[in-house]
């Protein structure tokens, strides 16, 4: 079986994934639009791809992707500890680095130290924090940073000189599995917490639509983890909710409150129903 992820080799994605997959190929991808393609044409059986961080909200790229672009469906959610470390070439282990690399969230993550510790050195973003633990190995002659896990270090040779630099000790990522078809797997063998994902869109200029959605969880007592708003892209003012609800699709209470939802003229999208699986720091 084939796991697209958001690559290259050792990033977060992929520590994931061989937690989650550890008899599965797994695929390395470039961007996360590259993972869920790569199983819209069939290359992959499922990605897996970063949704939220604890620390800095949701990656906005992979929630419009499946809104806008792809019909797939979430088949299991994993969350995973991140430790973020600094690490340099070890032919050029300098604290004197022309500039920082890695992902944004990433960056972001890590904000207090890098602005203390690195004042005024320029800070690059690249794909993933592997992305920027490989750029490192290929040019040792750059007085370069970049920030990643211990695996990407090993992996590409680094030295790490500055361990967990994350701002905060709680800090964990979300990683959603997509398939075409709307499945539920079981994984690392035990129970996950089950959920389900709905994107749902408001009728235009209707007053009080978005209280009459959130009715129709609460009178079923139904528990609502997340409500999201993102842009439909149409104009300003115009979005679309993400809504997480703390149960798997079920005969009566799910169908009935999606049933009501369309009722109220809104458009409803299940992204799946599936199970959430702690992972192993």
């Amino acid at each position: 079986m084939k796991i697209a992820y958001l690559g290259p080799q050792a990033s977060f994605t992929d520590l994931a994934v061989k937690k989650a997959f550890p008899q599965s190929e797994a695929v390395p991808c470039v961007t996360i639009p590259d993972c869920i393609e790569a199983v819209i044409e069939e290359e992959a059986e499922y990605a897996v791809v970063p949704l939220e961080n604890s620390l800095e909200g949701s990656v906005h790229i992979t929630v419009d992707y499946l809104f806008h672009e792809a019909n797939l469906s979430i088949a299991a959610e994993l969350t995973s500890p991140i430790q973020q470390h600094l690490m340099v070439h070890p032919e050029n282990n300098t604290s004197e680095l022309k500039k920082i690399l890695s992902h944004s969230h990433a960056l972001a993550q890590c904000h207090k130290f890098l602005n203390t510790k690195y004042r005024g050195t320029p800070l690059e973003q690249t794909t993933s924090t592997a992305a920027a633990a490989k750029y490192l190995s290929d040019h040792p002659e750059e007085k370069v940073g970049a920030v990643g896990n211990e695996l990407a270090a090993k992996v590409y040779g680094l030295h790490i000189i500055h361990e967990n630099i994350h701002d905060f000790a709680y800090n964990q990522t979300k990683f959603i599995v997509l398939h075409k078809e709307p499945v539920k797997l079981n994984l690392l063998n035990k129970e996950g917490t089950d959920k389900t994902t709905l994107m749902v869109t408001l009728p235009k200029d209707r007053s009080g639509a978005l209280h009459q959605v959130l009715s129709t969880f609460a009178w079923r007592k139904l528990n609502l983890s997340k409500i999201e708003s993102r842009p439909l892209k149409t104009g300003l003012g115009d979005y679309f909710f993400l809504i997480d609800v703390e149960q798997e699709m079920d005969d009566i209470l799910l169908p009935g409150a999606i049933s009501e939802m369309e009722a109220l003229q809104c458009k409803v999208k299940i992204i799946g129903s599936y199970s959430s699986f702690l992972l192993d720091g």
